[in-house]
């Protein structure tokens, strides 16, 4: 595809939100026609991967590229150092505009912080200019946890003001960042980035979208198991995570309107993806911080200006958290800076030509990994959580395995056992296989400089 202009990249991340819950993708019981049409008129990644399925690592390693034991970020309540470049300070060098707006949570317990302070809780805090990650344009919060009327930060003739915003959190920050665009400098390109907290704990959205789904109808994934207690409790959430999800939804719809409107439609990549899933009862669990498919697979689609093709195109290169600022940076034709740990693969759809009569899941591009690697380096102790490191590793030929410290833990065979049903890392029978991925786990572990003890 031949660019006329720098383009202008969009970033809408959606806290917690796993993979599985799209319409285009299966699910039953979600409808996200907005979402759909994005990976109709783009490219969508079906095996992307949250490389820490957990808030701040994730976030940490997204704008760096680094993974979460280099980035300055490997758990919850790190801050983010000034002295490590992001994403953001590479398109201001470029000579982009760039702008943040919603969840941060990058600001971390830093020292100095007197958390017993009220000023210094996270929905109140005011992140200092220098701790934005090189943002140009704020409108932020550490995190909030309150789906309406949510506390927003942002600076006024100089100042950080602070405000409650009027209803629901991902309306509101899409109102802001939709007259951000109608309000920004017109002579540069710009980068932006929307970060709505819902999915996220307590489930709810507004009651328009809440009456679409009744618990008792939800259709649960296979492998919840057929528990009393689990399964009340993962329809009662699932019916706010649903109708929270289908909003996140109708806000992409409002943005793309927007895009049409102020004619940025035609210049203009919009990127939507998650930090990490929600295990949902799958497995008896809960939550996040866990290397099964409802915590660590995410969406991830690229919404393609002027694209062409009539078929949907569906990309099944394996891409990490490490590998979307290179990537999106790539999209405009900017180098990655050095340091960056993940891939740049924008290749793969700026010039990508699809073979009408061949399967999409068999049209791997050349430079696709054949594993990538996730961790949790530091658990965070949260209700729900995996309470011990761990380190992990998905291949391109459909294997996952897992370690905690000094023991295999878990090994899956995603292409006859999608659901997880099967956990072979103890059978004898697969031993070699299990040596296999052992020794992929610990070059991972070596390439990447971390410290893990395999068994």
């Amino acid at each position: 595809m031949t660019q006329t202009k720098r383009p202008n990249v969009i970033w809408v991340i959606s806290d917690q939100m796993r993979a599985q819950a799209m319409s285009y993708i299966g699910d039953p019981n979600v409808r996200t026609p907005n979402l759909d049409r994005m990976a109709w008129e783009g490219m969508s990644f079906t095996n992307a991967v949250s490389g820490a399925p957990l808030c701040s690592p994730f976030r940490g390693a997204l704008l760096t590229g680094m993974y979460p034991h280099h980035s300055s970020v490997p758990g919850h309540d790190y801050p983010l150092s000034t002295e490590v470049p992001t994403v953001a300070h590479a398109f201001r060098a470029a000579g982009y505009r760039t702008c943040w707006v919603g969840k941060w949570h990058l600001d971390g317990n830093r020292e100095g912080l007197d958390l017993t302070q009220q000023e210094n809780i996270p929905r109140f805090r005011q992140i200092p200019a220098d701790r934005r990650g090189g943002f140009e344009d704020w409108w932020a919060f550490e995190y909030s946890n309150e789906p309406f009327r949510s506390r927003i930060h942002t600076d006024v003739n100089g100042e950080t003001v602070s405000y409650r915003m009027p209803g629901y959190q991902t309306d509101d920050l899409t109102d802001i960042f939709i007259d951000w665009l109608k309000d920004r400098p017109k002579d540069e390109p710009f980068f932006g980035v929307l970060s709505v907290e819902q999915p996220h704990t307590p489930y709810i959205a507004p009651a328009e979208n809440m009456a679409h789904y009744n618990p008792a109808g939800l259709k649960l994934r296979p492998n919840v198991p057929d528990v009393k207690w689990v399964t009340e409790r993962a329809r009662t959430e699932l019916m706010g995570y649903y109708a929270a999800i289908e909003r996140v939804d109708y806000n992409v719809g409002r943005l793309r309107a927007a895009l049409e409107e102020l004619d940025l439609d035609d210049d203009t990549y919009v990127i939507f993806f998650a930090d990490h899933g929600d295990m949902h009862g799958s497995h008896g669990q809960f939550w996040k911080t866990a290397p099964w498919e409802e915590s660590c697979r995410i969406p991830f689609i690229i919404r393609m200006p002027g694209r062409s093709f009539q078929v949907m195109l569906q990309n099944p290169t394996l891409i990490n958290h490490v590998d979307i600022a290179p990537t999106t940076l790539g999209i405009c034709g900017i180098n990655k800076p050095e340091g960056m740990e993940g891939q740049d693969y924008s290749n793969q759809f700026l010039d990508y030509q699809p073979v009408f009569d061949r399967p999409m899941s068999e049209q791997v591009p050349p430079n696709a990994p054949d594993s990538v690697y996730l961790s949790i380096p530091v658990p965070t102790y949260h209700p729900d959580s995996v309470d011990r490191p761990w380190r992990a590793i998905i291949t391109a030929d459909g294997w996952k395995y897992a370690a905690l410290e000094g023991q295999p833990w878990l090994m899956f065979n995603l292409n006859d056992d999608p659901y997880e049903l099967i956990n072979l890392a103890h059978n004898t029978w697969f031993r070699h296989r299990r040596k296999q991925l052992q020794e992929r786990l610990a070059q991972w572990i070596h390439d990447t400089q971390d410290e893990f003890k395999l068994a």
